[in-house]
Order: structure tokens, then C-alpha cells, then sequence
């Protein structure tokens, strides 16, 4: 009978065996416990959909009825564990389990797993040769050298495995791409140096770069690639009335204005109406080093402009407004300017003793570790010949730069493997390398290596203190912009469209905007050190003018972002952000399918299998109009083999459902009210987004799982394998105690075994070397 021998609390069986007199022969509990807890469960109950003929969710536990499954199954049995605790075994529309039934099957497994676990050393994995990113190789040479390069336009795409680009095994190096390298490697010494001769004069016509940052305000981030003068032209263009008064509008660069002009000058041509067409080209010149510069051009006077009527001229608006920037140059200087070089810690022109320190200093910082009489032989080598060959001291530094900067000590992060199998912990140098580039997505400071160097990094007191510090530092940024947006998916936005017709309020400003709200979200999280649960329903988020007005909320005006707090739960956390809500979505239309899958995965823990390759896709020219989302997805369930994933998954998208495809809240998809109710896994139920949130906060552990598997990916470089397991454990372990702050995690992932160790890989047997 199920009831009488699933009900058997592990408390009462240990405290039997206790009670079991000296000297008698005491039965191992765990058969025992698995046989009275377990498979009677197993068989009578879950069994009815997860058996050979149904094996709903492509799980049959006729396999399971073994209790050495629990070690060879591990994997399956830790998933049937977590879904017995969060209440989603057995499924609502089943005879439920009585509270005694599930404690006594949970504690049964989690017991025999503490026993398989208790003398299991953690394996920290093996990860191989390392190449930067290109995200990784710009922050280097920033750092490096003071220079700005833009990575994101010289080199390809890197590849990606388990959701980040950062994954060693898949960062190869082709010839094409060592090509670049080369080429970039030249660029960027001649910029770090500055001592080659100024080109001929262009102009650089880039003006699918600029961008309206307001209301007669535009904006031009652009590199420049040598220390020179410049000639910044600003185009106007627009209607005036010959009584309208004059609008001031300011030329400025990186802030410092530098030319402010009266718009209009002159009057090009006159209208039908006694208007005018202004066409002015307006231009100031400047000296500016080599490097990323932001140009604006904005008019000043806003009073004046907002009281000149708005009324049309013809089928013209009358105003005017900034059109274009442009850049020329380069144009040798009217009187000379002194840039200072990052790489210079001395001047060239004294003399070889210079060069060699120069390039000593780079090429420590450069290869992340103490250099050699080796390297530095190679580099003064560089240096040499090229003297040799006629060229300047600053010169001749300039190309054993590049040779740096195509070394594999620089484009790759190499750590010393121990033999074949063997565990050892990582050098100091080796793990301020890690630090940094997963902190910052870049190369460690002087501090970190200073440390490093000393062999104390790895002191737990020591380490602690410099994760504290980086956090702390404007670089820790990166981890926004790198972790997070893979992490979230926010990083697809840049490859989004929606319809026109549909969204006209969709832009490239509004795809920026999005993206930099969910950036600085997570960016307070972790500076502030706030609990993970605000990535769920934190009552604050960042906010311009062009994205309140999406939201609805007032008082926020202009394109500077700013902190917000929120006054209601339709945008708390980031499930909620336009960011996430737009990336969930088809161009055309929401999709409570994929809304539903992302909390599964990015919350629960639980992704879904992937759909059969012979799906339908649905009929959206009736959504909105004759029949609503919901009714169709309801049909669609009617399958049973799609009901298995579905079941869980649209229930959650549905609680998304007031937010339309660009994140906009609604009441109504086309003429059909919205319903946002949905049943949560376990089977509570919940009627709008708000409810839906408090239901996802409640499963923090999942979260906390879910959020450090994906970090630790990040941090290594790695994918999470499931010797891994007792180190996330730990992880959401200690998450917790440090009342799930994000830090907590943050500082458990460094103090963790795969972070502070590497195994030797592994040589293949000799079945495995010939391909058997």
C-alpha cells in the first residue's frame, strides 16, 4: 500500500536504527530508505506519465527503479529532486503527494547523494589556452597604452559556446584574423607612439555614426587616428520666417565647447510663403590627441526655439535643427602641442637605455607576468633594426610595440598545465589574470600584479580585499556589459527589428536606450552590492526622456539617465525592462512562448527541450482581432506532445502579456482585452505580472543556481560539467548566507576550487587517439 510505506519519515528510520541495540547487526539505511520512500512512489505515481510508451519530457523512469541509478543517473535524479521541492512533481492535474510523501522521498535521495559526495574531491576542470575577446583585447590596449580601439569594427565576431564569448575551447585563431591582428597591432603602435609623419588632409564622412541625442542635439563618436588639428563641420538645415530671431547653437568636443555660431547666418532661398530654406554649414578647428572623441553639436537657446510657432510653411515644419557632423583632417598644427604618452615613460630620442625601458615595462604589463631575458632580447631585436634601418627613436619603439601586440603572451592567456590528470592550484600571475578579465574584461592592474608578483594574491584574506576593491573600480562595468547582456540576451538588441507600421516609436535611440537601462540596472546592482532578487522586482530602475515616455512615467526628461524610483510594480526588476521584454518578442508581436521560456531558463533554472522540428508556426493575422494569443496557444495544447513543454511555459509567458513587443504596457492585444492569469509551477496561480513576480521571488535557490552556473561559465571560461555540482552548491550555499547579496557570489566564485585550480588535460587512451 503506498500510504502506509511512502509515509515513513527518514526521521523515524534513523532514529530506529539508533535505538538498535550494541552488537547487533545494523542494515545499511539506503536500500532500505529507497525502497520504502522512493520507488513506491516512482511506480505508483510518476510512473503514469514518465513511463517506456508516454515518457512525457523524454523521461521514462522505468530506469529509475534501481537505488544505484542515484549515482550513475545522478543528473536526472538531482532535476526530479529540485522539481519535488518546488512543488512542480507531480503536476497539478495528478493526485498530489502528501507533505510527509515528498519530505521523506527528498530527504531519502538527498541523503544517498551526501553519502556518494562525501569522499568526492571537486574536479576544477581544464580549460585551455585562452585568446582575448575582442571585447578583451580592446580594454587590454586601453589600459595598456591610453589608446581607444574599436575591436568591435576590426575584428569579427567571436564565437560562442554555453551563452558567452568567452569560452576557450571555441576562441581560435584563423589566418584571416591573424591578418588583423597585424594590422590592428600597426595602428594602434603608431597611435601609442605618435611619431610617424601626418598623411594627407580627407574627410571623413561618417555620418551614419551620428545620432540625435535630443531635440536639436546631435552627437558624432568617432576615432581619431593621429595628434593633430581637426576641422569639425556641423550642417543645418530647416525652415526660418525673416522674423524669426537667431538661435545660438554650440559646437563642443568631449564636453568642452569650442565654437558657438548664430543659426541662421544668412538666407540661402526664399519661399512661396516669405520663409526661408536655411542651409548652413558651420565649422570650427581644433587641435585634439589621437583617440575617441565625442562631438555635439546642440542649439543652446531652448526658450527661443519652443517659442517660435511650430506652423507649417507649405507641407515644411518651420524650425531648424542640426543635420550632420563632419571631421577633416589631419592638418599639421598651427604652433606646437605636447601629447602625453601613456607607453612613453620616457623620451625615445635619449637614447636605446629608454627604448629598453620602455619596452620592459610594456611587455610585463603586456604579457600579464614577470618578463624574461627571452622576451626583452626579442623586443630590443625589433628595436635595433629598425634604428638599424634608418628609422627615429620613437619610431623604432613604435615597432617593437607591434610586436608585442602580435605575441601570443599578449593575445592569449596561457597558464601552466600539471601533468596529465593532476590538480594543482594556479600561479598567482595566472589567477590576477583571471581576476581581471573576469572582472573587468581586462588586463590586471599594477596593484593585482604587484601582489601577484609577491605571491600573496592568493592569500584568502588578501584575495577578498582586491575583489572588493576591483567592484568597486568604474572598470567593473565590464561585467554589465559583458556577463550581463550575454547573460539577459540584451546583447541580441543590436540585431532586433520591429515592424514600422506596428512600433513607429522604434529607432536606433530607442534600442540604445533599452540596452543602457538594463546595463546600469545591473551595474547598481553590483556596486551597490544589492540582493539578487532585485534582478526580479527592484523598486528603481534608469531612465531618459525617449524611454520614460515608453514606460508612461513623468518628470523625466532629456537624454541623460538618470536614477528613477519606482512608484509602481509594472517595471520592477529587469524581467520587465523593455530590453528583455523587446528581445522575447517577434518583430511583429509578443510571444508568450518565448517569454515563458526565458523565466524558465533564466530564473528557474528549468529549461525545456528543444521543440520538435515540426512545429506549425501560428496564424498571426487573426491575433488581436478574431481570436487572442491566449486562445490560440490553448489550442495548440490540445497536442499532447506539445502540452508536455508547453504546460509550463506559456503560463509564465502569459503573466508577460501586458507588455507588447517593444516593452509597452497595454491592457488590450488589438481589440482583446488582455488576460494575464497563469499557473505557476507547483500550482499557485497568479493574475497579473506583479503576482507573477512575487511567485518567482519565492524561488530564490533556483535563481541563485541559475544566476551561478552562468557566472561561473563566464568566470572560467567554461561550461559548467556535472563534476561541477558540489562546487555550485556551494556557491548558492554561500550565496544565501551572505543573504543573497550579488557580491557573495561574486566573492564565492573567486574562492572557489575551478577558480583557484586547474587539472592537466587529460591524454586520450589509445582506443580514443585512433578515433575508436
Amino acid at each position: 500500500m503506498r500510504a502506509s510505506a511512502a509515509g515513513i519519515p527518514l526521521a523515524v528510520l534513523l532514529t530506529a536504527l539508533v535505538a538498535t541495540p550494541i552488537g547487533h547487526a545494523q542494515q545499511a539505511p539506503a536500500p532500505a530508505t529507497f525502497n520504502h520512500d522512493v520507488r513506491p512512489i516512482l511506480d505508483e505515481v510518476c510512473s503514469r506519465c514518465h513511463n517506456e510508451k508516454k515518457a512525457n519530457a523524454g523521461l521514462n523512469l522505468g530506469a529509475f527503479m534501481d537505488p544505484t541509478t542515484i549515482a550513475t543517473k545522478r543528473d536526472a535524479w538531482e532535476l526530479i529532486v529540485d522539481k519535488l521541492k518546488a512543488g512542480d512533481m507531480p503536476p497539478a492535474d495528478e493526485e498530489p503527494l502528501s507533505a510527509q510523501e515528498r519530505g521523506a522521498m527528498v530527504s531519502a535521495l538527498e541523503s544517498a547523494f551526501a553519502r556518494d559526495d562525501r569522499d568526492l574531491k571537486p574536479d576544477p576542470g581544464h580549460v585551455p589556452a585562452h585568446r582575448l575577446t575582442r571585447v578583451e583585447y580592446a580594454n587590454t590596449v586601453r589600459d595598456l597604452l591610453g589608446v581607444d580601439f574599436r575591436a568591435t569594427d576590426e575584428f569579427p565576431p567571436d564565437d560562442t559556446g554555453y551563452g558567452f564569448d568567452n569560452i576557450g575551447d571555441v576562441l581560435t585563431v584563423s589566418p584571416a584574423l591573424m591578418q588583423r591582428y597585424l594590422s590592428a597591432a600597426e595602428k594602434i603602435a603608431a597611435r601609442a607612439v605618435g611619431g610617424g609623419p601626418l598623411p594627407s588632409p580627407g574627410v571623413f564622412t561618417r555620418r551614419s555614426r551620428v545620432r540625435k541625442i535630443a531635440d536639436g542635439m546631435i552627437e558624432l563618436k568617432d576615432i581619431l587616428e593621429y595628434d593633430a588639428e581637426y576641422s569639425i563641420r556641423v550642417g543645418v538645415a530647416g525652415h526660418r520666417g525673416p522674423d524669426d530671431p537667431p538661435v545660438t547653437m554650440a559646437i563642443s568636443v568631449d564636453g568642452t565647447p569650442v565654437k558657438t555660431v548664430s543659426v541662421p547666418v544668412q538666407l540661402n532661398a526664399v519661399n512661396k510663403q516669405g520663409g526661408a530654406t536655411q542651409r548652413g554649414v558651420y565649422e570650427a578647428r581644433v587641435f585634439l590627441p589621437g583617440n575617441e572623441h565625442a562631438f555635439r553639436a546642440a542649439f543652446v537657446d531652448d526658450e527661443t526655439l519652443k517659442s517660435i510657432p511650430a506652423k507649417s510653411r507649405g507641407d515644411v515644419n518651420q524650425n531648424v535643427f542640426p543635420e550632420f557632423i563632419d571631421v577633416a583632417g589631419p592638418f599639421k598644427p598651427a604652433e606646437p602641442h605636447v601629447v602625453k604618452k601613456k607607453a612613453l615613460v620616457c623620451d625615445p630620442a635619449t637614447g636605446s637605455v629608454c627604448a629598453h625601458r620602455i619596452l620592459a615595462t610594456l611587455a610585463r604589463r603586456a604579457y600579464r607576468r614577470p618578463v624574461t631575458a627571452a622576451d626583452l632580447a626579442l623586443l630590443n631585436r625589433v628595436y635595433a633594426k629598425a634604428a638599424t634601418n634608418g628609422y627615429k627613436p620613437a619610431q623604432s619603439v613604435q615597432f617593437a610595440i607591434a610586436a608585442i601586440l602580435v605575441s601570443p603572451n599578449f593575445l592569449f592567456r596561457v597558464e601552466k598545465d600539471p601533468p596529465a590528470g593532476a590538480v594543482a592550484r594556479v600561479s598567482d600571475v595566472e589567477l590576477a589574470s583571471r581576476l581581471s578579465y573576469f572582472l573587468w574584461s581586462s588586463m590586471p592592474d599594477e596593484e593585482l600584479l604587484r601582489l601577484a608578483e609577491a605571491n600573496r594574491l592568493h592569500v584568502p584574506a588578501v584575495l577578498e580585499a582586491q575583489v572588493t576593491r576591483m567592484l568597486a573600480d568604474a572598470k567593473a562595468g565590464a561585467l554589465a556589459e559583458n556577463f550581463a547582456a550575454q547573460w539577459l540576451g540584451t546583447r541580441t538588441l543590436d540585431g532586433v527589428t520591429r515592424d514600422q507600421t506596428k512600433f513607429p516609436e522604434w529607432n536606433a535611440d530607442l534600442r540604445e536606450a533599452m540596452k543602457t537601462e538594463t546595463r546600469l540596472f545591473f551595474q547598481a546592482v553590483l556596486h551597490d552590492n544589492r540582493p539578487i532578487s532585485d534582478f526580479i522586482d527592484g523598486s528603481y530602475t534608469f531612465l531618459n526622456g525617449r524611454l520614460a515616455r515608453l514606460y508612461g512615467i513623468g518628470g523625466v526628461d532629456g537624454p541623460d539617465f538618470r536614477r528613477v524610483e519606482l512608484t509602481t510594480d509594472e517595471r520592477s526588476g529587469v524581467f520587465t525592462q523593455a530590453s528583455v521584454l523587446t528581445v522575447s518578442s517577434y518583430p511583429t508581436r509578443t510571444s508568450v512562448v518565448l517569454r515563458g521560456k526565458y523565466l524558465l531558463e533564466t530564473v528557474l533554472n528549468a529549461p525545456p527541450p528543444p521543440p520538435p522540428g515540426d512545429v506549425p508556426p501560428l496564424d498571426e493575422k487573426d491575433i488581436g482581432v478574431a481570436v487572442s494569443h491566449r486562445a490560440q496557444l490553448e489550442a495548440h495544447r490540445t497536442n499532447p506532445i506539445c502540452a508536455s513543454c508547453h504546460n509550463k511555459m506559456d503560463p509564465l509567458g502569459f503573466g508577460l502579456e501586458n507588455y507588447d513587443a517593444v516593452g509597452r504596457w497595454r491592457t488590450k492585444d488589438g481589440t482583446i482585452p488582455i488576460d494575464a492569469t497563469g499557473t505557476f509551477p507547483g500550482g499557485k496561480t497568479f493574475s497579473t505580472p506583479a503576482e507573477l513576480k512575487v511567485l518567482l521571488r519565492s524561488r530564490m535557490p533556483q535563481f541563485t543556481r541559475s544566476l551561478a552556473e552562468r557566472m561561473l561559465t563566464y568566470a572560467l571560461g567554461r561550461g559548467v560539467e556535472p563534476y561541477d555540482r558540489l562546487v555550485v552548491k556551494e556557491l548558492v550555499a554561500r550565496t544565501a548566507a551572505g543573504e543573497y547579496r550579488i557580491q557573495a557570489l561574486v566573492q564565492a566564485i573567486v574562492a572557489s576550487v575551478p577558480f583557484e585550480e586547474r587539472r592537466g588535460e587529460r591524454k586520450p587512451g589509445p582506443q580514443e587517439a585512433k578515433g575508436q
